[in-house]
C-alpha cells in the first residue's frame, strides 16, 4: 500500500516569540505537516516551543525529532506529553531516541551510559509511554540492531538516520530489510521517514553540503550529491526524488530543517 507524504519542518533556534509564531504558522500555511523540535543542549526546549507553537496553529501536528530518552524519567515525561496533548488538542506525537552526544550528559550534571543501557532505557522509555498514551503515535530513529529492532516492534514511525553502518551498495535498503525481517506483521502498518540534510536554496540547484558532509567526510561532492538524504535540481525534480524514495524504498515521510522552509516547500506543492 502507498502512503501518503508527510513533510515535517524542524526548528531548532528561534530569537523571539514573534519569530516562533511566524515559521509555525508559515509551515501550516505552506503544507507541512508536522512541526518538529529537536532535543539538544542549547538549541530550543522542545516542550515550552511545541507549546507554543501548539497555541497560534490549528491543524499542523507536533513533535520532536527526536527527545533524548536518557534525559528523563518515564513518569516525569509522560506528564509533560499528557499536557502539550491535551493543549494541541491530541495533535502531538513522541519522537524518541538513545541520546548520543556524550557533552551533553556531562553540562547536564548526568552520568553517560554505555550504549547498551541507553538502548535498555529507551525500551524502558518506550514500553511506559505506549501504555499511558495508546493514542500519541511514537516515532524511534536510529541505526543500530537493537535500536531499529525495538523501533520495528513497538513503534509507529521508524527514524532512518541514514548513516552507513556497513559496508554496504545500499545501506538505506539494508536497513529497510533489517526493519522490515523484525517488525514481522507490523510492517506494512509503520510509516518509514527520512531526514533531508540539505536542500539547494530557492533561487539554486545544488545544495549546501556542510551539514551532511559532518557525517561523511570522505566522500566526494558526486558521492554526497547522491545520498539519498541530498536534494538537488528544480523543484520538480526534487519533486521527482521523493516519489522515486517512496516507490522504491516506502519511505514517505520526510523532516527538514526550517532554514529549508521555502524551497521545500515548492516541492511540497509539486506533490499536492
Amino acid at each position: 500500500m502507498v502512503k501518503d507524504f508527510r513533510f515535517g519542518l524542524s526548528i531548532r533556534y528561534f530569537k523571539s516569540r514573534e519569530a516562533l509564531v511566524e515559521v509555525a504558522r508559515r509551515a501550516e500555511d505552506l503544507g507541512f505537516d508536522i512541526l518538529c523540535v529537536p532535543d539538544h543542549l542549547g538549541a530550543a526546549a522542545p516542550f515550552p516551543t511545541l507549546t507554543a507553537a501548539a497555541m497560534v496553529t490549528e491543524r499542523i501536528r507536533l513533535s520532536m525529532y527526536v527527545l533524548n530518552a536518557a534525559f528523563y524519567k518515564p513518569a516525569l515525561l509522560s506528564r509533560d506529553i499528557g499536557a502539550l496533548d491535551m493543549l494541541s488538542d491530541g495533535r502531538l506525537e513522541v519522537g524518541l531516541g538513545t541520546g548520543y552526544v556524550r557533552e551533553e550528559f556531562e553540562a547536564a550534571e548526568l552520568p553517560y551510559p554505555s550504549a547498551g543501557a541507553r538502548v535498555d532505557h529507551l525500551a524502558h522509555m518506550t514500553e511506559y509511554l505506549a501504555e499511558h498514551h495508546p493514542r500519541v503515535p511514537i516515532m524511534i530513529a536510529g541505526n543500530g540492531n537493537r535500536v531499529m529492532t525495538l523501533a520495528a516492534r513497538h513503534a509507529d514511525i521508524i527514524g532512518l538516520t541514514g548513516a552507513k553502518v556497513r559496508d554496504v551498495e545500499d545501506p538505506l535498503a539494508e536497513r529497510i530489510d533489517f526493519v522490515r525481517a523484525a517488525a514481522g506483521d507490523r510492517f506494512e502498518a509503520l510509516e518509514l521517514n527520512l531526514v533531508i540534510t540539505a536542500v539547494p536554496r530557492s533561487d539554486e540547484t545544488i545544495p549546501n553540503l556542510s551539514l551532511t558532509r559532518r557525517n561523511a567526510p570522505d566522500l566526494s561532492d558526486e558521492q554526497v550529491l547522491a545520498m539519498h538524504s541530498v536534494l538537488k535540481g528544480s523543484p520538480r525534480e526534487m519533486a521527482d526524488r521523493l516519489l522515486g524514495l517512496r516507490e522504491k524504498y516506502g519511505v514517505s515521510h520526510f523532516t527538514v530543517q526550517d532554514n529549508h522552509i521555502d524551497n521545500f516547500a515548492n516541492i511540497i506543492a509539486e506533490l499536492r
